[in-house]
């Protein structure tokens, strides 16, 4: 009933590899620079609409550093662009 080789119950995915017997695989980030940094931007401004919007997700959210590639600074100035843009209706809440 069990015939089968221990561990070839793995599951088959994107990642799945075979190592050797204790060893991990490991994934390698790469840092994004930060668009803002780059381009010596001095303030985010909330009015600017059409550059918001790439830093929302579909369904509205704002999109986290890690997948934007900016840095802790102005990460936070543009989550406060973007609630102000919600207020005043430049940006929906959620997305359609």
């Amino acid at each position: 009933m069990y015939a089968q080789k221990r561990g070839s119950f793995q599951k088959k995915g994107k990642f799945s590899k075979k190592t050797k017997k204790g060893q991990r695989k490991r994934r390698i980030f790469i840092k994004k620079a930060c668009r803002f940094c780059r381009d010596k931007v001095d303030g985010i401004d909330y009015k600017d609409a059409g550059k918001l919007r790439r830093f929302v997700s579909e369904q509205g959210k704002i999109l986290p550093n890690r997948v934007t590639g900016n840095c802790a600074k102005h990460q936070r100035v543009l989550a406060i662009a973007v609630k102000r843009a919600r207020y005043i209706a430049l940006l929906p809440y959620v997305g359609e």
